[in-house]
């Protein structure tokens, strides 16, 4: 130790970090936009397996749901299925039917999976109680937080169906099951009396097994389950797996692509600390000999070049961690909708982690430069910083020299060759700013070719409605004091319904077809079926006449060309355990038929399943909207406001199609891409400009000789300009690919995380003009850099200059 002591180190820190302010707001910048970038991806992992797994565990979550028709197993037989080996716990079995029950406004909720069980506790799947209480009494029901309204709050009034004496149920409590093993619950009695007036039951069996963690291990329990209890028994489960990576999908769609922006801070972190503080050594050579000189140990000198990149690194930490708070919140907030009340936010250990991390990662960067200041000898560092280089780069000098350039150009492109290291430096700041650009490019347009493909009816030119729009009803009265469901509807009608009915689709067609202008059209119908071995509802689209143009992406087969197919996703083959090729029963209303998995959609709708049929099928079943395609020279404008005069009488209505709009997590990951993107670019520029600013400082002796023998300002600009277009154009050539091999990398991933493959729409998304114009932006941010520090160049005067060491 030296006998200065701290407080003389902590001057001589405090006096580097004033003396070089270009390099520490470099040093800040970069370090804020890594530890922002890191901060949102420790979040999104965070999130990924939290809450769901601590609810899964808590609750004892049941690994594999499973329906059995009791036609074809009794229930001993089902309960001995709990000793089979493999089982560490089962439940059930408990009976279980779908219902799709209508509130007191007249609305009818989506298809519900009810479950009768005599309480929320159990060896498997302990239900977690938010609100009310469990049902105790026949015409008692427990519903999930997600149904949870206006029209559905504790003490209303259910009907069962839409049916003429349909029994009522009172809404006694809300509960919540991590493994959505039901939508509803009852008591078993309850449930049995449902079925009775021709509900489909069947009885549902819980299990939780010792090896479940990977998708083969469930297909294997499923066979074991299938041996005991024979053939056609089971008709439908649901995996742990499916549902977890429902709940995770919302983060974890964002955090590939989160962390590669994040990974290519932090290398950007190394480089342009290393190159910083590389510069303040080699730029210091004197004044790192006069520190030796009046006492200072190598240690301490090496304790100084370090805490010289420390200083402003925490500078860039103190605003990168709220940064990062801030960028995660709309990740974060999709995917606590999955949980109701469950609150997420940035992990405590994320925020703490990360800036500790931070840190050490800038101090191991300036510590290798910093070695090598320690150890100069005290002679050698006075003597070199007072001395000229020379020699480096002559050879460059005298090639460049040779080509049909003005001098002052080529004098700058030789110029990178007189310090490799750091022009090597400048090369991969501008090689990692044009990796980003590249790789934002791709994949905003990856998330508009996803948001283009899951609304095929954007596509179209006019769309015609068998309603109109009407005003929205007031709000039902607000239930009695007691929890009474409040006065009824008079007349049996619904507050919410529409003002002028329904069109008959038959005239809207026949409207369709009389009306020149039209070049083709088909109908579509939206509407919830129940699919034999699935809980709950499955959202379908049922499409009449040539459905081409509904086409969506295909990861697999092909899309519906007839009666008798079904397209589905791949999460319905892994749920239900088909393939294409496969035949399943799709019931729609009061019709089924069975259909063949033909073909195998890209669908990026989440853990909600949406299939796509013939709407010949279902012979009950008609079209609620019409996609039209416009005549080329046709105005679509005029089209729909011609149409829309002939289908308005009959209570329809036709407009134009909006273009689709990105909305929810696909803007949120735009937006985040963006802003990671610009600063990262601008963080490359900064080391550019660092490295110039460093180089006209070193030269400043050759630039006052250059300007004595007649170099004008002009000149001189041209001359710092052309020292980093080599560098540029390399950093722009290497950088181009790189972006493109991350994005065919980061995109599948992306695609797993939520389920499912990535089509080749969505990947190849890259046109000569998107590669050529990141490579064209490498040599401009490299430019860009330079440009301040060339016009100052032209500032110092030249006499100044000459006495300049």
């Amino acid at each position: 130790m030296s006998r200065f002591g701290a407080g003389a180190l902590s001057r001589v820190v405090r006096s580097g970090v004033r003396r070089r302010p270009v390099q520490g707001v470099v040093i800040a910048l970069t370090t804020l936009m890594a530890v922002a970038s890191a901060v949102v991806a420790g979040s999104l992992m965070a999130a990924a397996s939290a809450p769901f797994d601590h609810a899964f565990a808590a609750q004892r979550g049941a690994h594999i749901t499973a329906q059995f028709d009791p036609a074809k197993t009794s229930a001993e037989r089902l309960a001995r299925t709990g000793r089979l080996r493999g089982v560490t716990a089962s439940a059930g079995p408990y009976p279980s039917t779908q219902f799709r029950p209508v509130d007191r406004t007249g609305f009818r909720l989506p298809p519900l999976t009810l479950v009768g069980r005599s309480g929320p506790d159990g060896d498997v799947d302990r239900v977690e109680l938010r609100s009310g209480r469990w049902a105790r009494t026949p015409g008692e029901i427990v519903l999930s937080p997600s149904f949870e309204g206006p029209g559905a709050g504790i003490g209303s009034v259910l009907r069962a169906s839409d049916a003429a004496g349909a029994p009522t149920l009172t809404v006694v409590g809300f509960a919540l099951s991590a493994s959505r093993t039901a939508d509803a619950w009852a008591i078993p009695e309850q449930v049995d009396a449902m079925a009775s007036r021709g509900g489909v039951v069947t009885r549902q069996m819980l299990y939780r097994f010792g090896s479940a963690a990977t998708k083969e291990q469930i297909l294997a329990d499923r066979a074991e389950l299938v041996a005991a209890t024979g053939p056609g028994a089971l008709v439908g489960m649901r995996s742990w797996l499916d549902t977890r990576r429902a709940a995770d999908q919302g983060a974890a769609a964002a955090v590939p692509f989160v962390t590669a922006f994040g990974v290519l801070g932090i290398v950007m972190s190394v480089v342009i600390v290393s190159s910083v503080v590389g510069g303040a050594v080699g730029t210091g050579l004197r004044r790192i000999g006069i520190l030796k000189a009046v006492g200072f140990t190598p240690r301490e000198v090496v304790r100084v070049h370090v805490a010289q990149a420390v200083v402003p690194a925490c500078a860039g930490i103190v605003p990168g961690v709220p940064l990062g708070n801030l960028l995660a919140v709309p990740m974060l907030a999709d995917t606590e909708s999955l949980y109701g009340t469950v609150s997420l936010s940035v992990a405590w250990w994320v925020d703490a982690a990360v800036p500790v991390a931070a840190l050490l990662v800038v101090a191991l960067a300036a510590l290798v430069p910093a070695r090598r200041a320690g150890r100069l000898h005290t002679v050698e560092a006075l003597v070199a910083g007072r001395s000229p280089r020379t020699g480096r780069g002559q050879r460059a000098h005298r090639a460049l020299g040779r080509l049909p350039l003005p001098r002052p150009v080529t004098y700058g492109l030789a110029t990178a060759f007189t310090h490799p290291v750091r022009a090597l430096a400048t090369l991969l700041a501008v090689a990692f700013g044009t990796v980003a650009v590249t790789f934002a490019v791709g994949l905003v347009s990856s998330l508009g070719a996803v948001a283009a493909s899951q609304d095929p009816g954007s596509r179209a030119a006019v769309t015609v409605t068998t309603t109109r729009p009407h005003t929205a009803a007031p709000p039902p009265p607000v239930p009695a004091a007691g929890g009474g469901a409040g006065p009824a509807p008079v007349s049996g009608e619904s507050p919410g319904a529409p003002v002028s009915g329904e069109a008959d689709p038959a005239k809207v067609r026949a409207a369709i077809r009389s009306r020149p202008g039209a070049a083709s059209y088909y109908g579509r119908l939206s509407t919830e079926v129940t699919v034999a071995g699935v809980s709950g509802s499955v959202r379908a689209d049922l499409y009449e006449g040539d459905a081409r143009d509904a086409r969506y992406e295909m990861l697999a087969g092909h899309w519906i060309d007839g009666r008798g197919q079904v397209v589905v996703p791949a999460r319905f083959l892994e749920r239900t355990g088909t393939r294409l090729g496969d035949t399943v029963r799709i019931t729609c209303g009061k019709e089924s038929a069975e259909l063949r998995i033909v073909g195998e959609s890209f669908d990026t709708s989440g853990d909600r399943l949406e299939i796509h049929a013939d709407m010949a099928d279902f012979p009950s079943a008609e079209p609620d909207t019409f996609l039209v395609e416009v005549e080329p020279g046709v105005s679509a404008v005029e089209y729909a406001r011609a149409l829309a005069s002939a289908v308005r009488p009959l209570g329809g209505d036709a407009t134009t199609v909006p273009p689709p709009r990105r909305k929810g997590l696909v803007l949120a990951m735009d937006a985040m891409a963006v802003l990671l993107t610009a600063l990262l670019t601008a963080v490359a520029g900064l080391g550019v400009f660092n490295s110039v600013v460093l180089d006209t400082r070193e030269r400043v002796h050759d630039l006052g000789v250059c300007r004595a023998v007649g170099m004008t300002p002009r000149q001189t600009v041209s001359l710092v300009l052309a020292s980093v277009a080599l560098t540029g154009t390399a950093g722009g050539l290497l950088g181009v690919p790189a972006g493109y091999v991350l994005h065919g990398l980061v995109m599948p991933v992306m695609g797993h995380a939520v389920g499912t493959a990535m089509p080749p729409s969505v990947l190849d998304v890259y046109s000569p003009a998107r590669l050529l114009l990141p490579g064209l932006g490498g040599v401009v941010l490299a430019l860009l850099g330079a440009l301040v520090p060339a016009v100052r160049a032209t500032g110092t005067g030249t006499a100044d200059a000459l006495r300049a060491e």
